[in-house]
Parts: C-alpha cells; structure tokens; sequence
C-alpha cells in the first residue's frame, strides 16, 4: 500500500493565481476551488502526488465560513493562512509526504525547511479552469 501523501493548499493564494473575478464573491471562489481539489484524493495529482491524497485547504478572510466536504478538509486560518499551514506541515507524523501549494516565496521558503516539497497553483488550478464569474471582464 502506498503512503498518503497530504496536499496542503494556499487557499488563497491558489484563488488569486487566476484574474476570474473571485475578487467580487471570495467565498464562493474558495468554495469552486475546494469542490475542485475533491477528485485528487482518488486520483492523486499528476506529477506531484500518487494517491491517495490527504486534502487540506487553508482558508482565510472571508473564505473563513467555507466548510469541510468528502474528500477535502477545509481550515479556518484564525489569523494568517501562511501561518496556519505552517503549524499543519509542522504538526505531521514524521515520515509523512507532504506538498504545500502556493506560489508564494515566503511560505515556500518557511515549509520547505520543515521538510515539505512545494508545488505551484497550477498544479492544482490549470489555467482557464478557475469556474469563476468574469464580471464584465
């Protein structure tokens, strides 16, 4: 049996990654994002993580109000969503494959020295798939 690897999004950072209006409704692009990360528990991410997949999705803000759904475990950041999925790198099982993704250079930096690969918001998020509303755009 393989290993689980957890797959720990930037919720925010992921949503922002794609200009598709999710500015004008954060919670419901949080929300598309989270019913879009569902399917690679199963699948796993190609390139990134073989299944199965432990999903979690760090939000913050407004996305604060997202809930838990099968397949993908929804964290409410109290304060900073960089923080909040460094205590979650943090507190794994040692030996626990782990990939952060985010594009931000800070928090790369931050979970990579906990032992954490990192992957980008496109590995998650392909371009033209955000299902946002373009609002005029």
């Amino acid at each position: 049996m393989t290993a689980t690897t957890t797959l720990i999004v930037d919720g925010a950072n992921v949503v922002g990654s794609v200009p598709d209006g999710w500015w004008h409704d954060r919670r419901g692009a949080a929300e598309r994002l989270r019913d879009g990360l569902a399917a690679y528990g199963e699948t796993g991410v190609p390139g990134i993580a073989e299944p199965p997949v432990e999903l979690v999705l760090v939000v913050e803000g407004a996305a604060r109000g997202v809930a838990s759904v099968d397949g993908v475990r929804v964290e409410a950041a109290g304060g900073s969503g960089d923080d909040r999925i460094v205590e979650l790198v943090a507190d794994l099982p040692d030996g626990r494959s782990c990939v952060v993704v985010t594009a931000d250079r800070g928090l790369r930096a931050r979970v990579e020295a906990l032992g954490a690969r990192v992957a980008g918001p496109r590995s998650v998020r392909p371009a033209g798939t955000g299902g946002g509303r373009a609002h005029g755009h």
